[in-house]
């Protein structure tokens, strides 16, 4: 059965060039032109994928997100935007998007972002990730729950606590949260998250992964507490208490 997508871009070529060239790539498409449509056809046929347009008519893709994950649909979710301020970005995180791009695009760079989120929605399999082996040397792992550095993850139910408090994450945060739990202590370079989260390195002009450290870093902190996430400058990052 082919995967599906629910595509959402007022601009009419844009949405008619991206309808056909992800039709031809294998895609089952419904695509539709504003955000009311968005939410009507989610909830009608929930697809396998949502590649939504920021700036819609009525509602824009922003609002259909907090809709869609106020619902406790976790369907993963791309953005298109031309918008590229940090803030802009981390408005769409917040929004609870689970990746991006940015306008103009290049189709194929669209296509490897749709291939890395659908593959993150079958069941995370309980054997290494990022480092080899069996994981850092403080991370507890079992088919169901990883656990490290205060951090808890149910895998199944996918649900995350650091102590007694529930994270709210996105699929993009749990699964890169999920990468450094299984790696305590052990630095990850960049290269190796990108391909492990989105399977496409962006390079090292991009701040896709600095903005996704971020977010995830204002969920996980406490007064007080120590900073879990911690920068290896000009190498990448380590999960650790201090």
């Amino acid at each position: 059965m082919p995967q599906t997508v629910l595509l959402a871009e007022d601009d009419r070529a844009i949405r008619h060039a991206l309808e056909r060239a992800l039709t031809l790539e294998g895609y089952e498409v419904t695509a539709v032109a504003d955000g009311i449509e968005a939410l009507a056809q989610a909830h009608r046929t929930p697809p396998d994928v949502l590649l939504l347009d920021v700036m819609m008519p009525g509602i824009d893709g922003l609002q259909v997100c907090r809709v869609l994950r106020a619902e406790g649909d976790r369907t993963p979710i791309l953005m298109l935007t031309a918008l590229v301020e940090t803030a802009d970005r981390i408005a769409g995180l917040d929004a609870g998007a689970d990746d991006y791009v940015v306008k103009p695009f290049d189709v194929e760079e669209v296509f490897a972002r749709l291939r890395a989120l659908l593959r993150r929605t079958t069941p995370v399999p309980a054997g290494p990730a990022g480092g080899g082996g069996d994981g850092g040397r403080d991370a507890q792992v079992s088919d169901r729950q990883v656990e490290a550095a205060g951090i808890r993850m149910d895998l199944q139910a996918r649900r995350a606590w650091r102590g007694k408090r529930e994270l709210e994450l996105t699929r993009t945060e749990f699964e890169l949260l999920e990468l450094l739990v299984r790696n305590a202590e052990i630095v990850l370079d960049h290269s190796t998250i990108y391909d492990r989260i989105w399977g496409y390195d962006f390079g090292p002009g991009s701040k896709n992964l600095a903005v996704y450290v971020g977010y995830l870093r204002r969920k996980l902190d406490e007064p007080g507490a120590p900073q879990l996430i911690q920068t290896v400058r000009g190498v990448g990052y380590v999960l650790r208490e201090e």
